[in-house]
This record gives structure tokens, C-alpha cells and sequence, in this order.
């Protein structure tokens, strides 16, 4: 789940780290408001699930809050990268001295947390990696022991030459490492972490992304979800206990297992026909699941075809045919269907659905080739 930067920061504040005043505007006058509540210069952002914000014209310097108020006119209701702009954040601009990366994500292949670090910040870490892969510090983290005192001053020490300054600032590398394990977080970055002209070092941007499957340990940041244009899909199929992952193509596909799902969809691929989606409706499906899947799924307007791949062991067959049968009577489905259903009640499945327009196959390979067929019309 990705948050936006009002909202890492707030949970970066409540980690310690030293983030500047901000609040969240949704309209142009409350953006004025609030850069006058501050009394100096403050930085207008959009607000969206997305890099490429500067580029955009999506942030803006406003040195009065009146500027203020026409940046945020200007920013509201802009898209980028189709990502349509509802709030700005209005935060207080910091003299900018140096910028540093710094960051805590999740290494999959080594199986534990890679803290990365770079002077080189306020610029994407990806292009800094295939440039001048020498100037990320990376370090990775033992789960069992934590993050060390000593390792945190390494990575400090990496930024800074200043010894002292750096032991110092040690404690937001162990607060950023900790806001990380405890959010079970995927990512939890500070990109730039900005040394003023003070000598004072600022979260002036952040980014954390959790993890989805941790969300039930964590319902105050579960409330922090703001759906992305199309996520509403994803969510409505969690309620109702299905797994559901659109993609780019035109085949529908409703499945039961996640083993079986990833092989329809390669056996698609296989034939020339291109998925439409993951849809996995579980091991136990009653015909209200089922039906609840199908209306899912026809929210895509790119589905021509819908092709259920069923394998009853738990999931009973005469169960997902109830359940299609149902949904072609209660909604306007309107496309072609293939059914391949095996396995527990086969046969009472095949006579409820004997005289409906659904289309039987006997194995999957026939399933796919079938519904591409019936995809390009033929």
C-alpha cells in the first residue's frame, strides 16, 4: 500500500525524525491560509501515488501566500502520469545546503533489509545506480540481531565528513530502520534528507510503502489507504476474499488456486492471447463468491471473452456453475463464456449448466485456445 508524503512524513514524526512543518490542502484558499499561518516561504506538492511530481510542475516554491494559493490552483485537478492531483501538501521550505539519499528496503533475494545511503540525493536512486553504482553505501541488515549501533554510524559516516556531525545523526538511520520493521514496511525512504544552512538535517521528502499482507497487524495505517484510479477493483475483491490483479490483456480468466491461475494465464500467452487478469477465487467458492467474481471482473471494459479454469477439490464444480448461472441471470454479462470445470461434482456441474450459453471444454489447453478464438471473433 503506498502512502502519500503528508502521510510518511506524518509517521516519520512519530518516529523522531526531523521533518518540517506541513498540512494538507484541498483547496486553493486553504493553501493560502496555511502559508500564512507559517509567516515564511513554503513549498506547494502535490499530492499522488507517483514520481515525476517536479518534472510535472507539480511542486512549486512560493514565497508568499498569495504565490501560494495560485500554485495550489494551478496543481489541483492536474494529472500526472494520470494521476489526478486532489490535495497538495503546504510544507515549510528549508535553505537547502546539500541533499543525501537515504533509504531501508526489503532484499528478497538475500532474504533481509538493505539499508542504501548516498550523497548523491534529491535524484532518482535507480539512474545514481547505473551511473556511479560506488556512490550508494549499501548495507544489509541481520533480521534476528537488528540493526547495530555501529552499523547505523557506518552509513552516517558514509554521508558525512564530519565524524562528529555524523555519530550524531546516527539516531535517524535507527528511526527510519525501526518506523521499517515495526509498519512492516516495503520501502521507507528519505529522498532528499536536506543539511540546511544551519547545520541541521530535514526529511524534505519521503516515501513508504507497507506491506498489503502485514495490514491486519496495523488498522490505524490500514485507515491511511487512498485508492489509486482502478484499485477499487483490488479492494472490492479482497472484502469479498478473492485475489484479483488486472492486467493489460483481453481474456477474463476466473480460477481457483494461485497455482492454477499463473498456468492458465501462461497457456493464454502460450496460444497467442493475452490475460486480462488474475482472479483467484479460492479453494471453498460458493456461487455468491463466484458471482461477486464475475462482477469484478466485467468492471474491465477490455474483457471480450471470460474463461473459467476450475479444479474442484475443495471447490465444488456444481458450486461454480450455481454461481455462473446465477450472475447470467441477475446482471448483463453480454460476452462469450468457456468453462473447463473438473474435478468434485463435475457432472452435476455439466448439467447445470447444460442449457446455458456457456461454452464446455474438457481440458485447459482447449480452454485457452477456445477463448482466444472467441476473443478475435471466430
Amino acid at each position: 500500500m503506498n502512502l502519500h508524503e503528508y502521510q510518511a512524513k506524518q509517521i516519520m514524526r512519530e518516529y523522531g525524525l526531523p521533518v518540517q512543518g506541513g498540512r494538507v490542502a484541498t483547496k486553493p484558499k486553504d493553501a493560502e491560509k496555511i502559508a500564512r499561518d507559517y509567516g515564511n516561504p513554503v513549498m506547494v506538492k502535490a499530492q499522488v501515488h507517483t514520481g515525476g511530481r517536479g518534472k510535472a510542475g507539480g511542486v512549486k516554491y512560493a514565497k508568499t501566500p498569495d504565490e501560494a494559493e495560485n500554485y495550489a490552483r494551478g496543481i489541483l485537478g492536474m494529472r500526472i502520469k494520470n494521476f489526478p492531483v486532489k490535495k497538495v501538501l503546504i510544507a515549510k521550505a528549508v535553505d537547502i545546503k546539500k541533499e543525501y539519499y537515504l533509504s531501508v528496503i526489503m532484499d528478497r533475494d538475500k532474504k533481509s533489509p538493505l539499508i542504501m545511503a548516498s550523497r548523491e540525493g534529491g535524484m532518482d536512486i535507480e539512474e545514481v545506480a547505473r551511473r556511479k553504482p560506488k556512490a550508494i553505501k549499501k548495507l544489509w541488515v541481520d533480521p534476528v540481531y537488528g540493526l547495530l549501533p555501529h552499523q547505523a554510524k557506518e552509513i552516517m559516516l558514509s554521508l558525512f565528513d564530519d565524524g562528529k556531525f555524523a555519530l550524531r545523526s546516527a539516531n535517524i538511520v535507527e528511526a527510519l530502520y525501526r518506523l521499517f520493521t515495526e509498519c512492516d514496511a516495503q520501502i521507507a525512504e528519505i529522498n532528499p534528507l536536506a543539511l540546511d544552512d544551519g547545520g541541521k538535517l530535514w526529511v524534505t521528502d519521503a516515501k513508504v510503502v507497507l506491506d498489503d499482507n502485514a495490514l491486519s497487524r496495523h488498522p490505524k495505517l490500514e485507515k491511511l489507504r487512498d485508492p489509486d484510479p482502478g484499485e477499487d477493483k483490488e479492494l472490492a475483491a479482497k472484502e469479498a476474499g478473492l485475489s484479483y490483479i488486472p492486467l493489460s490483456g483481453y481474456i477474463g480468466c476466473v480460477v481457483n488456486g494461485a497455482g492454477l491461475a499463473m498456468a492458465t494465464m501462461d497457456l493464454i500467452k502460450k496460444y497467442g492471447g493475452e490475460p486480462a487478469n488474475f482472479l483467484d477465487i479460492g479453494g471453498s467458492s460458493s456461487p455468491e463468491k463466484v458471482e461477486k467474481a464475475l462482477s469484478i471482473l466485467l468492471l474491465d471494459k477490455n474483457v471480450r471473452v471470460i474463461f473459467f479454469n476450475i479444479f474442484g477439490g475443495i471447490t465444488r464444480c456444481d458450486d461454480v456453475a450455481s454461481g455462473v448461472i446465477r450472475a447470467t441471470e441477475s446482471m448483463k454479462i453480454g460476452l462469450p463464456m468457456v468453462a473447463r470445470l473438473t474435478g468434485t461434482n463435475e457432472d452435476e456441474a455439466r448439467q447445470i449448466l447444460k442449457n446455458s450459453p456457456i461454452i464446455p471444454v474438457q481440458s485447459m489447453s482447449e480452454g485457452a485456445i477456445r477463448a482466444i478464438e472467441l476473443a478475435k471473433g471466430n
